[in-house]
Order: C-alpha cells, then sequence, then structure tokens
C-alpha cells in the first residue's frame, strides 16, 4: 500500500502515535479491532481500539494499564501475544497484539454447524493448556467464545538447506481478549447494570457478581465445548434474561440427550465442567484437559493435535474416516467392557456406535442380545437365587461376544452407512443397570491397556471374577460409580478383600454397611477411603497420589524452558520435579528463546534427562 493511500485511510480512524491503522477488522461490544502498520518495526499488528463510551471512565482508565501489562507478561503458544498497550497519556486506550490469518472458531461453527466430540476434545486441550499458563499467573479470561477463539491451518514449514518439510503441527488454536472484562467492570457489572460478556457463557457466579476464580473460565470452555460438540448452546433463549435465569438454575438438555451421537462420556465431561456451584466442576484447567486426553487415548487418539491438523484439512473425509473407525473402537470396548461384566460401560460405548449407526443390523442385533439378557437377569433376580441369575447373565455376555466377533469379520472392510429412514433418536438404548448379579462388592475389570494409535482394536481377555462377599442383612444395595485419577491401572482392596482392578467409569456394587476402601497402583501411593453406611447410590471421586518423576535439563542455567503440555509449571536448566497423573507421560519441553523443542517420555518415580 502506498504512503498516500495509506494516509487516507488512516485518517478515517483513529489517530494513534506509534501506528497507521490501515483498515477496520471488526467490532464488538467493547472494542473495534483495526489491521494496522507499526511504523518502528514495520510489521502488520492488530490494534484492539476500546470504545470511547468506556474510555472516558476514570476508572476504566486507571485500571486499563495495570491489567493490560499482566496480560501482556502471558506466553503460551495458545495465547494470543500482546506486543504493546497504550500509555497513560495517550487518548487512545488500546491493545496491541499479533495478526493472525486464521479465522474464529465462530465462523467455523457456522460453516460446519456441528464437530465431531473428539475434534471439540482437541481444541478443548489446545484452549485448556492456555487458561493453566494464565490462571497460573493470576490472569482469568472471562469471556471465553467461539469468537474469541482464533484457528489456523498454517501451511508446512520447509528447511531452507534440504528443502524437506520441517515436522511440526500446522494446526494453531489461540485464545484472545485474555482479562478484557476485568479491565472494563471488576465486578462484572456496569454502574448501569448491563453484564459485560456473553451470558450464555458466563458462569453463575460471574452474573451474579461474586468474585471469580478460574473455575469460571472451566465453566465457560464446558458451554464452548458443549455447543460445538452438540451444534447448540446449552443454556438459550429467547431474550437475554432467559439466558441467565437458566444459567442461574443450571437448566439444560445433557449432550447426549440433545445429541446421542456425543455419548455419555463426553457428556458426563461436559457435565462436570457446567456444574452449578464451582466446587463441583474441574477443580483446574489441568484437571479438565487430562479428562479430555484420557477419553481421546481410551479412544485410540493418541496425538489429539495431529487428528485437528487432519480434520482442519479435510473436514468431509475426516469426519467419515473417524466415524467408521469409531464403529470398531467403541464396539471393540463395548465387548470388552461385557465380558468385564461393565455392564454400564457396554452400555454407554455400544449406545454411541448404535448413534452412530442406528441402522447397522449387527449392532442390533447385540443390542437385542443384550437387551434380553437385562430383561431375564431383571426377572430372575425377583424370582430366583443371585447364583442362578449370575449364570443366565454370563451366558448371555458368551453370547455377546460370539455374535460381536462374528460380525465384526463379517464386515470388517465393509463400510457401513445410514439408511434414509433411519434417524439418531430411533436408535435402540441399551439400560444394563439391571443385569448385574445381585448384591456382591463386585468390580468391573480395566478396559484394554492400550489400543493402537491409528484408533486400531485388540481383543482383551476376561479377568478372573472378583471374590464374593456376604452383603448387608437388610438387603440394602448399592452402587458406586468410581471417578479415579489415574483413570487406569489401579486397584481397589474392599476391607480385607483381596485387591480388584479397577479404572475410571467402573462400577462397585456394594451392600448398605460401612466400608474401608484402599486404592493404589504399581507407582502411587496407597489411598484410603473410609465409606459411611448408606442406601444411595453415588459417583466416589478419587485421585490417587502418583509419585512425581525428576526431569533433569541440561542447557543453559540462564536459558528459559517450558512444558508445553504442562506451562504452569515452572522448570529450569538441573532437576525439575514434573507431576504425572499415571506411569508414564509424554511432555514437550522448549527452549523459550529459540523454540527449540524436545519430546520425552518420563515415568513416574524416576529420572529423565533432556539435552539443548
Amino acid at each position: 500500500m502506498d504512503p498516500a493511500t495509506a494516509g487516507i485511510l488512516a485518517g478515517m480512524h483513529p489517530r494513534i502515535v506509534k501506528y497507521d491503522l490501515l483498515a477496520e477488522l471488526g467490532r464488538g461490544g467493547m472494542a473495534t479491532v483495526y489491521r494496522a502498520l507499526d511504523r518502528r518495526l514495520g510489521r502488520e499488528v492488530a490494534i484492539k481500539v476500546i470504545h470511547p463510551h468506556l474510555r472516558d471512565s476514570r476508572e476504566v482508565a486507571a485500571r486499563f494499564e495495570t491489567e493490560a501489562r499482566a496480560v501482556a507478561k502471558l506466553r503460551h503458544p495458545n495465547i494470543v501475544e500482546v506486543y504493546d498497550v497504550s500509555d497513560a497519556g495517550e487518548e487512545e486506550l488500546y491493545l496491541v497484539v499479533e495478526l493472525l490469518a486464521g479465522t474464529t472458531l465462530r465462523t467455523i461453527l457456522q460453516r460446519r454447524a456441528v464437530l465431531p466430540p473428539e475434534i471439540a476434545a482437541a481444541l478443548g486441550m489446545e484452549l485448556l493448556g492456555a487458561l493453566a499458563h494464565a490462571h497460573a499467573g493470576g490472569v482469568i479470561h472471562r469471556d471465553i467464545k467461539p469468537e474469541n477463539v482464533l484457528v489456523e491451518l498454517r501451511p508446512p514449514r520447509t528447511d531452507d538447506a534440504s528443502g524437506s518439510d520441517v515436522v511440526g503441527s500446522r494446526a494453531v488454536v489461540k485464545l484472545t481478549d485474555f482479562g478484557i472484562a476485568k479491565l472494563l467492570d471488576a465486578q462484572g457489572i456496569t454502574s448501569t447494570g448491563q453484564v459485560l460478556g456473553s451470558p450464555a457463557h458466563m458462569a453463575p457466579e460471574q452474573i451474579e457478581g461474586a468474585e471469580v476464580d478460574g473455575r469460571a473460565d472451566i465453566f465457560a470452555v464446558g458451554v464452548l465445548l458443549y455447543e460445538c460438540m452438540v451444534g447448540n448452546l446449552p443454556f438459550d433463549g429467547n431474550n437475554p434474561a432467559q439466558v441467565l435465569r437458566r444459567v442461574l438454575e443450571a437448566s439444560y438438555r445433557e449432550a447426549q440427550s440433545a445429541r446421542p451421537s456425543v455419548g455419555s462420556r463426553w457428556s458426563a465431561i461436559l457435565a462436570r465442567a457446567l456444574a452449578r456451584k464451582p466446587e463441583d466442576r474441574f477443580s483446574h484447567a489441568t484437571e479438565m484437559r487430562e479428562a479430555l486426553s484420557s477419553e481421546l487415548s481410551r479412544l485410540g487418539i493418541a496425538s489429539p493435535r495431529s487428528e485437528l491438523e487432519a480434520w482442519l484439512a479435510d473436514p468431509e473425509a475426516y469426519e467419515q474416516s473417524l466415524k467408521t473407525s469409531l464403529r470398531g473402537t467403541l464396539c471393540a470396548l463395548g465387548t470388552s467392557a461385557t465380558v468385564s461384566r461393565d455392564y454400564l460401560g457396554a452400555a454407554a460405548d455400544f449406545n454411541r456406535a448404535l448413534a452412530l449407526f442406528p441402522a447397522d443390523p449387527q449392532l442390533l442385533r447385540i443390542v437385542a442380545r443384550m437387551n434380553r439378557s437385562r430383561a431375564r437377569a431383571r426377572a430372575l433376580r425377583r424370582a430366583s437365587s443371585g447364583a442362578l441369575a449370575m449364570t443366565i447373565v454370563v451366558g448371555a455376555t458368551a453370547g455377546i461376544v460370539r455374535l460381536w466377533k462374528r460380525a465384526h469379520m463379517a464386515t470388517h472392510d465393509a463400510p457401513t452407512t445410514d439408511t434414509a429412514s433411519a434417524t439418531v433418536q430411533s436408535a435402540p438404548v441399551l439400560d444394563m443397570t439391571a443385569a448385574a448379579p445381585s448384591p456382591i462388592a463386585s468390580a468391573t475389570a480395566t478396559r484394554p491397556a492400550s489400543l493402537p494409535s491409528q484408533r486400531g482394536t485388540r481383543s482383551v481377555a476376561a479377568p478372573p471374577p472378583p471374590r464374593m462377599r456376604e452383603g448387608d442383612p437388610n438387603g440394602i444395595e448399592r452402587t458406586l460409580t468410581l471417578d479415579l485419577q489415574p483413570s487406569v491401572g489401579v486397584t481397589v482392596a474392599i476391607d480385607t478383600g483381596p485387591p480388584l482392578d479397577v479404572h475410571s467409569g467402573a462400577t462397585l456394587t456394594l451392600d448398605g454397611l460401612a466400608h474401608a476402601l484402599t486404592f493404589t497402583c504399581p507407582v502411587c501411593e496407597p489411598m484410603n477411603v473410609s465409606l459411611r453406611a448408606s442406601d444411595k447410590s453415588e459417583t466416589l471421586h478419587v485421585v490417587v497420589p502418583v509419585r512425581p518423576a525428576t526431569l533433569v535439563i541440561a542447557g543453559e542455567p540462564e536459558s528459559a524452558y517450558q512444558i508445553v503440555e504442562m506451562p504452569e509449571i515452572a522448570v529450569r536448566a538441573g532437576n525439575n520435579t514434573i507431576p504425572v497423573l499415571s506411569m508414564f507421560r509424554v511432555v514437550t519441553v522448549r527452549q523459550i528463546e529459540t523454540h527449540e523443542e524436545r519430546r520425552i517420555r518420563v515415568k513416574a518415580g524416576d529420572v529423565a534427562r533432556v539435552s539443548f
């Protein structure tokens, strides 16, 4: 652009001393965004200029510089970098940030309407990594929504010397507008009573004007992921007042009910993020990130960022491939859960497979067999002994496994398509809650220890049955659903009984008496949990402490380092204590000044070394 044209355009926009404003990029409730030229460095940037009616408030102006400079200190691959902030004496209040070539998640949703849950989860992991870093620095976003998420698929990088492509993710996800809402109103409400932020994405405590922490951002991520997976907002209404009331009442339709293809496992993660009370949500961004990562790993997705890159490159082809592969993976997991007597887990996986392929004849036969065994077990539990009911269920389980193996072999290479008349809502739903044996202290066995990275499947041998125990003389039976961290590889001993293999999502069927549970794993410290006598079923959240790993970084002492997957952890040259949530964890160590990266696997209780 020639200087004369730039001068004409600049005359139409606010005047900022160090920058030439070239074009308006967008306008929101708090600021107008311009593409601008940094005259000193000769680079294009984006400048967010706060609207005059907000700028003229003395309170806003006094707080702006302090808060903006706190946001500017954030340095993370998933956070839009802040280059500059207006000085106290300038006429305009503005932030200067990096200019990106991508599009907003809102634009993507307008084009695609809904994303595969696995792609939404991959996006969520990127955002939660950014939030973990920001929260560790004391910065709360307060306005997370698709409009503030930028997504870009960059072209492959080429090595100038060899001409070959440089290995590295091309998918870039960045969160912008950190702390803007707080800059404008510390209480979340303006002097005129207008709510700052997006009502449908705001946590209840933020709407009520209470003090907020990182769990408000977790709520907003839950709203964002719900919209990505389901295709609409959880809290909707004809006007802002209706939306606010529904948020405060926690009135929304569960994700799996609104779109069955989401499945109960993703729906449960969203429900926890959307809990009305902050203490019922994930306690921090890293915990929710681990929950997303764990479910992706269970489905055989080892590199979420690579999946995101493949989807951005060709959404239609990727979604069809993912859908086909999920059928095999979910059915293999469901069959393994049935063998292990994890009937709720089996129902969850087969239900989602059915929602994806509601007219599949092999799946329908498997469902019919499972539903018949459920009905027979229920009748026998009312009229016969628990042992006879167990015999029927075990026989039905063997039939399901044989039926699935035959169906899988017959259709392994044949694509399955939906018929025009079939709908997701018409698919049968498995209800296996009554198919389990009568009162025992039992636990479901672990799921497959691992899945191939290309979403393949493997067969899993049935574990030995757990020891039977005498039940409550009052005949009370209750179910404990386990929410475990680590999610797999854990054992539990009930009172003085032998250890049983369990995993997150497994269920324990107990009597109504008090019990002592001891959870452990090969690299964990034992965790003792006391259960009071009760007749109510519940979800038991247990974090079994895993021994940390030691990471030794060999490099220049004055250099700065970062673990990409755990941005809240400060690392340096020398010995570093790294928390892990299971036996192994792969981490990426980045030298911040040079952007060099090293990927290394760390083991709980062991020492790993990396050199720069």
